[in-house]
């Protein structure tokens, strides 16, 4: 049995006996202390200084290794105090995206008259290279904020992953740290596909004979030139943008009674794919593209349907609902 199995399951093991909380202070029942390689090397160093002082009887040898040994010992009790005594509170992540990075701002508060220097944070476990650690010095009686990044597994509703926060200040010799593992849980929404097609057309609705389309540009047949006392959303800037760059002064809005007479519905089962993430991915894909146009959709899931509607809390439901799919 290879060790770092063991070493893995030790620490899921202790991992599991903490508590979940969003605000943690630190005492001495979570704060942990042990050498570093630096310090373990000064150990020796003072061994062999002292033991070549008694062999040749060498005072200023004692001297030495006694004032080193004793620097350690307060650098010991500066470190442990740096860290002790400080209050973590995690806020809420924000949803992102598969294949993003969730951002967990963290505040550091202390209550101690003294600056706490160079105190880092990260994820338990992590790539450094992916997830480095983020360092700050929290102010004398204040508080500091930093941000820790974390790279999802994939889609869903995902707890977050143990944090530690640690401090080699101020001489290296020895690492204080602590296991922080937070209540607070991230949405993952799938990823939206690349180069999605265009909106799939409108759907008539009940007692409406016609039925308009979705062009290639995502916007609905049916436009009208601007009236005044249209709302922007109406707007189709697309073409202003094309009317502005050929010098005429134009604008359009779409018909109204046009897109009364359909409903644009995202449909799971005619997405054209034959795989789940696939057919999630182009939903995500076009539930950001409806929701840029400022259109009415709706969403429909094997189990679950969202009816037509527009505007920032409609597209987190539908996100939502495409991320617990």
């Amino acid at each position: 049995m290879s060790a770092i199995p063991v070493r893995a399951r030790i620490r899921t093991w202790w991992h599991n006996r903490l508590p979940r909380r969003d605000t943690l202070t630190l005492t001495q029942r979570n704060v942990y202390i042990l050498p570093t390689r630096a310090g373990w090397m000064l150990a020796l160093t003072l061994m062999l200084l002292l033991v070549a002082s008694i062999n040749y009887q060498l005072n200023l040898g004692y001297l030495l290794t006694f004032l080193l040994a004793g620097s350690a010992v307060v650098g010991m009790h500066v470190c442990h105090g740096n860290l002790r005594g400080t209050t973590l509170h995690l806020d809420a992540p924000a949803p992102v995206h598969a294949g993003q990075a969730v951002a967990m701002d963290i505040r550091l508060s202390s209550e101690r008259t003294r600056t706490r220097y160079g105190i880092g944070m990260g994820v338990i476990g992590a790539d450094l290279a992916h997830a480095p650690l983020a360092w700050i010095d929290v102010p004398a009686q204040g508080s500091a904020t930093l941000q820790v990044s974390w790279p999802v597994p994939g889609r869903g509703l995902h707890t977050l992953p143990a944090l530690t926060a640690l401090t080699l200040f101020p001489l290296g010799t020895f690492r204080v740290w602590t296991v922080w593992r937070p209540a607070s849980t991230v949405l993952v929404y799938p990823e939206p596909e690349n180069h999605p097609p265009p909106l799939p057309p409108g759907e008539p609705q009940a007692g409406s004979s016609g039925s308009a389309r979705v062009q290639s540009t995502g916007e609905f047949d049916g436009v009208r030139g601007y009236r005044r006392g249209d709302p922007m959303k109406a707007v189709v800037w697309k073409k202003a943008a094309q009317a502005f760059a050929a010098g005429r002064d134009e604008l359009v809005s779409r018909d109204a009674l046009s897109t009364q007479r359909q409903q644009l519905w995202l449909d799971h089962a005619q997405c054209g794919h034959s795989g789940l993430e696939a057919r999630l991915s182009r939903l995500t894909a076009w539930v950001l593209m409806a929701d840029r146009l400022g259109l009415d959709y709706g969403l429909r899931l094997p189990a679950r349907e969202l009816v037509p509607d527009q505007g920032p809390a409609h597209r987190a439901r539908c996100l939502e609902a495409l991320a617990l799919a």
